[in-house]
């Protein structure tokens, strides 16, 4: 029998802010469940529009794939909406801080192998540190899908130019975590389009042979 989970995408728009820049940014938020109670991967710019697509059903958990400000700017006053815990990975603490400070805090780590039972189907954190630290995908194997955070994009890794961040970190956490995934699974990231595995992973070497 088919899960009977579906994978429903919100975009929010406003800015990334990191090391004194700022950039304009539309971000994907994914909403995982059933209509009766979901799991809400990123809480980016605009909680309102991410309760909006919510719309009443049961939040289980707030999850944020790691600390940058643009996935996560909106995730406490989404817990104050929908009084859904947050789930953050604790190596993101200084970027968590950043933004919220140190009075306000997440309700739980997100570590590597956390899992979360939503509408039949069952997320899976896969830590995979080199866009931050502490960044994790999630990876619901029955649906086929994961969700890459900043971690893996249509055509390559996530930007690694910044502080807290490293290319062959990333690299390392993309060859050996996620491109041993099914070919076909796949990816729904934190910004842009989606893509697939099997459709990646040819391209590894050329991502580090042009070194970003």
């Amino acid at each position: 029998m088919a899960p009977a989970a579906r994978v429903q995408k919100v975009v929010t728009s406003g800015q990334f802010e990191l090391d004194g820049g700022s950039w304009d940014v539309d971000n994907n938020v994914w909403l995982v469940g059933d209509d009766s109670e979901v799991v809400v991967v990123d809480a980016p710019h605009d909680a309102d529009a991410i309760a909006a697509a919510v719309d009443g059903r049961s939040v289980l958990a707030i999850v944020l794939t790691h600390g940058h400000n643009d996935h996560l700017n909106a995730s406490v006053r989404l817990r104050e909406l929908t009084g859904a815990p947050i789930w953050f990975p604790p190596a993101d603490t200084m970027l968590w801080e950043a933004e919220h400070g140190r009075e306000v805090k997440p309700d739980h780590d997100l570590v590597d192998g956390t899992t979360f039972s939503v509408a039949g189907s069952t997320l899976r954190a896969i830590a995979t540190p080199g866009h931050s630290p502490g960044s994790t995908c999630l990876y619901a194997e029955d649906l086929g899908v994961l969700f890459s955070g900043d971690t893996l994009f249509q055509g390559g890794p996530g930007a690694t130019g910044r502080s807290y961040s490293s290319f062959e970190t990333i690299v390392a956490s993309i060859r050996d975590h996620l491109l041993t995934l099914p070919d076909d699974t796949v990816v729904h990231t934190g910004h842009g389009d989606d893509t697939r595995i099997g459709d990646e992973a040819p391209h590894l070497q050329e991502w580090i042979d042009r070194g970003h």
